[in-house]
């Protein structure tokens, strides 16, 4: 049986390594995400990191807990710190008997959280490739985290009304059936394997 809270586990402790590692001017690279850079990426794991652990706790919470805000002088440490946050609640007893709520899903649940964790596992392995794609670095996620990530992909609806301006994905782009299985995943979920700052 797949343990979803120790591979999310392991894929955000990936990404805080990875992020450990920007410096004040690589703020301002472009990244995959179509008009963010670094800083604007950094802004959105921070308050999705915080707004999952919330959500772990099974109550309501409103959009605005879900508002990125600018990253302050320290956001490598902002990063880390909310991402001690998630771990750490998606590591308490009897957590994935819990029902969560997302505000920024459909009619924002209450949604299984094996299914919840589910999303924030892709979340974050999609955006640590962002981040090393957007740093010129390969990125830090083991191949058995990205073939774990890969059914997962496959199962985000690609349609005109899940997909596009303002949503969490674009449309999914081809990736070759024997391509690495994390240039399948981002590619899935609509970014080209081939990115380049340039």
């Amino acid at each position: 049986m797949v343990d979803l809270i120790e591979l999310n586990r392991r894929s955000v402790r990936a990404t805080v390594d990875l992020v450990a590692t920007i410096k004040p001017g690589d703020l301002d690279r472009p990244t995959p995400c179509d008009g963010w850079a670094v800083r604007d990426l950094l802004a959105h794991q921070i308050v999705q990191n915080h707004g999952f652990a919330f959500a772990a706790s099974g109550e309501r919470s409103g959009l605005d807990m879900w508002e990125p805000r600018p990253v302050g002088d320290d956001p490598v440490e902002e990063y880390a710190a909310s991402a001690r946050a998630v771990m750490d609640a998606f590591a308490e007893e009897g957590v994935l008997d819990r029902r969560f709520y997302l505000p920024e899903i459909r009619d924002g649940g209450p949604f299984p959280a094996k299914l919840v964790i589910g999303f924030h596992f892709i979340d974050c392995v999609v955006h640590d490739w962002d981040f090393a794609k957007a740093l010129g670095v390969p990125a830090n996620v083991d191949e058995d985290l990205a073939e774990a990530a890969l059914p997962l992909a496959a199962q985000v609806p690609d349609t005109p009304a899940t997909r596009g301006e303002g949503r969490a994905f674009v449309t999914g782009v081809a990736a070759a059936n024997d391509a690495p299985a994390l240039d399948r995943v981002v590619a899935l979920l609509g970014r080209s394997p081939a990115w380049s700052p340039s």
